[in-house]
Order: C-alpha cells, then sequence, then structure tokens
C-alpha cells in the first residue's frame, strides 16, 4: 500500500478532534513555568539553561552592587557641586 503524499501542515483524516477543548491546560502551564524564548543569535551562546542562569545571576549581582552605590555616589557629587559652588 503506497502511502498518500500531504503537506506537513496538514491534519489526517482519520484524526478526529471535534471532542478536544482548545488550550485547555495553558493556564496551568503558565502558572508553573517561566518560559523565555532566546533569539537565535543569543541562543548560540549559552548551551543549556544552566548557562543563561549562571550569566543572568551574575548580571543581578552587578545591579544589585550598582544600586547600593548610587546613594554615596550621588552624596559625592552633590557634595562635589556645593564646594565648587561656594
Amino acid at each position: 500500500m503506497k502511502k498518500g503524499t500531504r503537506r506537513n501542515n496538514e491534519v489526517r483524516d482519520h484524526y478526529d478532534f471535534s471532542g478536544g477543548v482548545r488550550v485547555k491546560y495553558a493556564d496551568r502551564y503558565a502558572e508553573g513555568t517561566n518560559v523565555v524564548v532566546l533569539d537565535p543569535d543569543i541562543a548560540r551562546l549559552f548551551p543549556n539553561g544552566q548557562a543563561v542562569n549562571e550569566t543572568l545571576r551574575a548580571v543581578a549581582q552587578i545591579v544589585q552592587i550598582q544600586e547600593r552605590r548610587r546613594p554615596a555616589l550621588r552624596k559625592a557629587l552633590h557634595l562635589t557641586a556645593a564646594r565648587l559652588r561656594s
């Protein structure tokens, strides 16, 4: 028996989805996952999810350090500007 040709995106005639519910588990899935799709050029830089997480943790630490330094930097700039004005 020779198989008929069909396009990859076509559903076979004998499949019956009449009783199916569209996106039945979508809400439950979205609650339990945190999926992010990377652009291809970025995905090539990271071999797996662990590499992405390690990099994001390092960036988060840098951001936290910068946020802690900002008040001291603002104070120093304010004092310097006050000295220049007097």
